[in-house]
């Protein structure tokens, strides 16, 4: 892998691990110190994940116009100011405005790291979003471990914790992502690209894919809320639950070598990836339905954590390979705020779920709309198949 690309893994991890601090434990703060119920923890975290969709827009589009480097600096320096709000003052109602700042300053980010990655290891394919991939979940495995213990210490460390890493991660970008951005700076600028938006048979596909995409999310995120408080009622501990994510992350980093091998014979076959994902996340469900002890969880995690390593890096990846020239920032955009719209919908749509019908309900429909997820999956791509045939007949 090239110099670039290891920066950006060094970064997104201590980024990852800095927001992994905080973001398992939310529901759970916000449910049981600051008293709400989990509607209205969901609402919370609806707002926290519609800001990040904005950011994730704004700083995919900001990518193509003035560089990932710029882009990564704004996006960092509002998510510091909002954690130091949180630090001093992170009581109700101030914590909803604070929790929607980090949304949106984290969410300038996140495009443009993928964006960058994409621009600095083009020959690399699929393996330079996965090792992007793996190391945010090197970064969930660090944090969430060390959040659990912080936060039975003192919720307010947490904060602080996060705040410092986000500084680390200031310092990384300041010093190391400016002559990466060099590199993606020769991209064409999408206001010169003058033939890219007209043809929208790539976009459309891409939100096709996309409603897939979303629904997965509005499954995955159960876990870190919904399925959080359920734990606690099942006596789990805040470290046990933290100790999920420790599995979840671990497992992403040290079984690559293993899922790398086993999906050899369709690596190239990104759609199938996700239809098996998609799969896997429907049994991960079913297991945890029927959970009652730790271990339960324990499998139902790693089940899970499979069907992840199928689904997340494989549709960034189609993104990068759809998007015409100069719009790599804009089309990875559309890919983090639509995994974001996914943790946006997911907290509320949960939550209701839980609140109103119980959780044995909410395990219903979350793998129910899995098939939903399949189809639209199946079908992203007619129409580029179709334009390709009309091509070549031409």
């Amino acid at each position: 892998m090239p110099r670039a690309l290891w920066l950006l893994i060094i970064g997104m991890t201590v980024n990852v691990t800095g927001s992994s601090f905080l973001w398992p434990l939310n529901t759970i703060y916000i449910h049981e110190h600051l008293g709400k119920s989990l509607s209205v923890a969901g609402i919370v975290l609806m707002l926290n994940a519609a800001a990040s969709v904005i950011g994730n827009l704004f700083g995919g589009s900001l990518f193509d116009k003035i560089g990932g480097y710029k882009s990564i600096i704004l996006g960092i320096s509002i998510t510091i100011i909002a954690l130091l709000g949180l630090t001093f003052w992170p009581g109700w109602p101030q914590y909803i405005f604070f929790m929607t700042l980090v949304g949106f300053g984290s969410g300038i980010v996140f495009p443009a790291m993928y964006a960058m990655a994409g621009s600095v290891w083009k020959e690399g394919g699929r393996r330079a979003f996965n090792a992007i991939y793996v190391a945010q979940n090197l970064g969930v495995a660090i944090g969430a471990a060390l959040g659990g213990v912080v936060a039975s210490y003192s919720f307010q460390l947490i904060f602080i914790a996060n705040g410092a890493m986000y500084l680390l991660f200031m310092m990384i970008a300041l010093f190391g992502y400016r002559s990466i951005d060099s590199k993606a700076a020769k991209q064409t600028n999408v206001l010169q690209e003058n033939g890219a938006v007209k043809n929208h048979t790539k976009l459309y596909a891409l939100l096709i894919l996309a409603i897939g995409y979303l629904l997965a999310w509005v499954g995955y995120v159960q876990w870190q809320t919904t399925i959080a408080a359920y734990t606690r009622e099942m006596n789990i501990s805040l470290n046990q639950y933290s100790i999920l994510w420790s599995i979840n992350g671990a497992l992403i980093v040290l079984g690559q070598p293993i899922v790398n091998r086993l999906i050899k014979p369709f690596q190239n076959k990104l759609k199938l990836q996700i239809i098996i994902g998609m799969v896997i996340f429907m049994v991960s469900y079913a297991v945890a339905a029927g959970a009652h002890v730790f271990l339960g969880f324990i499998a139902g995690m790693m089940i899970l954590t499979i069907g992840e390593m199928l689904i997340w890096p494989a549709v960034p990846t189609i993104a990068n390979d759809l998007a015409p020239k100069g719009r790599e920032g804009f089309y990875q955009g559309i890919v983090n705020s639509t995994a974001t719209g996914g943790k946006m919908i997911g907290p509320l749509m949960g939550g209701i779920l839980v609140d109103l019908y119980g959780m044995s309900m909410l395990f219903s429909v979350l793998i129910a709309i899995m098939f939903i997820g399949i189809f639209t999956t199946v079908i992203y791509d007619r129409k580029l198949k179709e334009a390709h045939k009309i091509t070549a007949s031409a």
